[in-house]
């Protein structure tokens, strides 16, 4: 078969996943999107709870928009919508026009080169990408694709508790057991929570959307005792950007979780570095490395996500070692250095693989970077679409404004000094009436 007449595998239902298959058919190609999940977007149906801080003038894809006008459909009015609504209003619908094109409960287990693994050179950018995928049923199958484009993101990866980046001792055992989780929690699942003690491991968006959701259930639920831990020894910049942010709703994410603080509705710990997590019954004991301990009834770990690579172990990757995103854009979204309103403009080109046709789109383009914004990754896919359609001067005019965060000195710092570092940092905070978070357009993710 002609590689030209293949689709481009898409990999994951997700905003950026499904923007892609728009302006790939915009540009005359065809898209197959695979969904591990039931239903389209499954991912922020996950924190379909949570309020996005972007509204919804930056939350449609231009090319998805002009494929639903087709059907009538009217992008939404002006406001913040949570993951749900999202989905509802904007990402449902988009997949639906979308049809056959998406597959779901489809789950890719590994993409590689037809008759090629990693260590054969000769012939290989000649050959069509083979991706392996299993069904729900478990029944393996594979297919062939011209081009591949991983918007898989990172939900599905959430980072331990532990300090040194693997689980912490017991952590395992306690997720199991239903006494830890990795997941910001609902307001019901909040509410569960109320006459216990409950900790909070972590410092970005989640963590402060956690924070603000458990101190509510504080206020009016006698007995109730949060714990914020933070690693880094200082406060910091953990509260965000307030009122010098340009997401407003962003910025309002830290200044109510400061004022949980402030009120005594949360208590924060800083410099704990969990080495274990003990477990008596339904008792926890978060241990630090230091030897300090903390006692709870449930522990809430927020401490961010990373890429899930094993899919990808046949093909040749250029990746940064820190972050573990594409080693072109890793120094523009370094947490230590910048805010996600600094990173420059970027497509194709950044996005690239050493693996021709491969490309890294979407949160999982950032790596372990904690912040992204949906309008980076509509114009990272619209970029990818016209360079697979030959359009070389289209995919390298990048152009996009990000909202700054007003915070410098990111979040990724071992001891983050008092004195703010040079750059920006990603974890911004200014003013809302609901939940907020961002990995996505962006959630705490």
């Amino acid at each position: 078969m002609v590689q030209d007449e293949l689709p481009v595998v898409v990999v994951g239902a997700g905003p950026q996943g499904l923007a892609a298959a728009a302006h790939l058919l915009e540009r005359g190609l065809e898209p197959l999107v695979l969904e591990a999940g039931e239903v389209p977007a499954a991912a922020v149906r996950g924190w379909g709870h949570v309020r996005l801080f972007s509204p919804w003038t930056e939350l449609v894809d231009p090319a998805s928009a002009r494929l639903l006008g087709s059907t009538g459909w009217q992008a939404p009015p002006e406001g913040y919508p949570t993951g749900d609504e999202w989905a509802d209003g904007y990402l449902a619908p988009l997949a639906d026009v979308l049809g056959a094109r998406v597959r779901y409960s489809t789950r890719v287990a590994g993409v590689s080169r037809r008759g090629r693994d990693r260590l054969v050179s000769a012939g290989r950018a000649d050959q069509p990408f083979v991706v392996h995928v299993v069904d729900a049923a478990g029944a393996e199958s594979r297919l062939e694709a011209r081009a591949v484009i991983d918007a898989s993101g990172t939900w599905g990866s959430p980072n331990p508790a532990g300090a040194d980046g693997l689980p912490a001792l017991g952590e395992r055992a306690a997720a199991q057991a239903g006494v830890l989780g990795h997941r910001p929690p609902t307001p019901a699942e909040a509410a569960a929570m109320g006459g216990r003690r409950v900790v909070v491991v972590g410092s970005g968006h989640s963590a402060l959307t956690a924070v603000i959701g458990l101190g509510e259930v504080a206020r009016t639920a006698s007995g109730t005792e949060v714990t914020w831990v933070l690693r880094r020894g200082v406060v910091g910049d953990t509260f965000g950007g307030g009122r010098a942010d340009e997401l407003a709703q962003r910025g309002q994410l830290g200044l109510r979780a400061k004022a949980a603080v402030d009120a005594g509705l949360v208590r924060m710990v800083t410099g704990f570095r969990v080495e274990a997590v003990d477990r008596d019954g339904d008792t926890l004991t978060l241990v630090a490395e230091d030897g300090r301990r903390l006692a709870a009834d449930r522990a809430v770990v927020l401490t961010g996500f990373r890429p899930d690579l094993s899919f990808l172990s046949e093909l040749r990757l250029d990746l940064d070692p820190v972050l573990q995103a594409p080693r072109a854009l890793a120094a523009e979204v370094d947490p230590n250095l910048h805010s996600c309103g600094s990173v420059s403009p970027h497509g194709a080109a950044e996005l690239a693989q050493p693996e021709p046709g491969l490309y890294l789109v979407g949160m999982k383009s950032y790596g372990r970077a904690p912040t992204f914004l949906a309008m980076t990754g509509f114009e990272q896919v619209r970029s990818v679409a016209a360079k697979l359609a030959g359009d070389h001067g289209a995919a390298a005019r990048v152009e996009l404004r990000l909202p700054e965060t007003g915070v410098c000195g990111g979040s990724g710092l071992f001891d983050a000094p008092e004195q703010p570092a040079p750059g920006g940092g990603c974890c911004g905070s200014p003013a809302s009436t609901g939940p907020e978070l961002v990995t996505l357009g962006a959630p705490g993710a």
